[in-house]
């Protein structure tokens, strides 16, 4: 199947592109930068077409990822040429406009899916994604399309442009624009952020994060999601009508009705344990990834790049936290904390049998019979350094004592160290070795 992507050389729509290719699609980008056309095609195996209308023309799928405000016209230029069959989409934070577009000018036999898929180009994987579509009518893509976003765990939310519009106005209009106000202020005010974390709870500083996750982003896009949107004046004007209540109250001393409108607004939130357990959980997981970083220092570790993916090996020498120095080699790595995920046992060995050079080893020992060979499989093969123990052979002749039997166990391993290790846990469960 070929898909095109509109507007695929940067952004989320080169993130589709390279994850479409990826899965096996041939894939067309577009882009009004040649030279960067070109190059973002070479780097994921795609093709690069200058023309939008000649790539939606050649392709089963046609993907539109653009600005929010240029999308009306791409989707004007493209659409007419959606091929009978075909199906057109776009990825956009509105979703009624393009829905209008796509319906007015696609072909009689094409189809067309409007999409918001709920995350950026900085995730790694789809899986606990939120991507929603938002079909007007019958469509013979829709169930093999929420199919294969299910199939790599996502998680699929099927409903109508104009409730998805209403949504947004709250989970993004809303919450960038308190979030964005925040941050304003505290910039207004003068705040050392990073002075004021020292004095900080933990839900401070995680709030910290997710304001600093929202005005990270490209701010042209912030300022689209707050203008396209046809909700989102509303919501901002009953966001500052209700911010300038509460202010008159503090103000009045109105303690009883403050209490009051703040007991309201918490009745109101959905199942508010279930809120403080996630949030409990979040504070939980930094604090244990830095204390297992801590408890690491001067041992081996793996550490995993959220953002890349790439896995890094060597001797933890020290911890801060904000950052990890790891020895790998030769080489000394500085990690912000904040992008890296400490690997587990397993994780780490897997890696390292994938990755390292590793020895096989037979061991012949003596044990009294009766004894399971597996038992002795899986406590040999929990070892650090151990990649895999095997027993490969029983035996029981005139060498071996009444009562005994003699078991080889073949084991591989990374070092002649845990090779050694393996031969005084065998002689500690009061075996032999031959």
């Amino acid at each position: 199947m070929k898909v095109s992507v509109i507007g695929g050389t940067r952004g989320l729509g080169y993130w589709i592109a390279r994850f479409l290719k990826d899965e096996g699609f041939s894939v067309i980008i577009t882009g009004r930068d040649r030279e960067a056309g070109l190059v973002a095609a070479e780097r994921i195996g795609a093709d690069y077409c200058p023309d939008n209308t000649r790539a939606a023309s050649a392709s089963d799928v046609v993907i539109v990822s653009v600005p929010i405000d240029v999308t009306p016209n791409v989707l004007r230029e493209v659409a007419p040429n959606v091929r009978e069959g075909c199906l057109l989409m776009d990825v956009t934070s509105v979703k009624e406009e393009p829905a209008r577009i796509m319906a007015e000018l696609i072909p009689d036999g094409a189809y067309f899916i409007p999409a918001h898929p709920m995350f950026g180009p900085r995730v790694t994987s789809l899986e606990g994604q939120v991507v929603v579509l938002t079909p007007t009518e019958d469509n013979p893509w829709l169930e093999p399309l929420k199919e294969f976003l299910e199939e790599r765990k996502a998680r699929v939310i099927v409903t109508d442009p104009e409730k998805h519009d209403l949504m947004m106005a709250v989970v993004q209009v809303l919450t960038h624009f308190a979030y964005i106000s925040i941050a304003a202020t505290l910039e207004s005010a003068g705040v050392d952020i990073r002075e004021s974390r020292k004095f900080a709870s933990p839900i401070y500083n995680l709030m910290i994060d997710t304001i600093a996750r929202i005005v990270a982003q490209n701010p042209y896009l912030a300022y689209s999601i707050q203008t396209h949107n046809r909700h989102a004046r509303r919501m901002r004007d009953l966001f500052l009508e209700t911010a300038g209540e509460l202010r008159d109250l503090l103000d009045s001393g109105a303690m009883d009705e403050f209490v009051r409108r703040m007991s309201l607004a918490a009745k109101n939130i959905d199942d508010i344990e279930s809120s403080l357990g996630r949030s409990d959980k979040a504070i939980e997981a930094l604090n244990h990834e830095l204390s297992l970083l801590k408890d690491s220092v001067g041992g081996e570790v793996g550490l995993k790049h959220i953002y890349s993916g790439k896995i890094h090996v060597g001797i933890l020498e020290s911890v801060t936290p904000d950052y990890a120095i790891l020895r790998s080699g030769k080489r000394t790595l500085k990690f912000k904390i904040s992008n890296i995920r400490v690997l587990s046992g397993d994780e780490l060995l897997r890696w390292k049998a994938d990755n390292l050079d590793s020895a096989v080893y037979d061991i012949s020992a003596v044990f009294p019979d009766g004894v399971r060979p597996e038992v002795i499989e899986e406590l040999l093969g929990r070892l650090d350094g151990v990649v895999e123990a095997r027993v490969t052979d029983r035996y029981r002749g005139p060498q071996i004592p009444d009562g005994f039997i003699s078991l080889t166990v073949r084991i591989r391993v990374f070092e002649r160290e845990s090779y050694e290790r393996v031969k005084k846990v065998i002689e500690g469960m009061g075996a032999s070795i031959r």
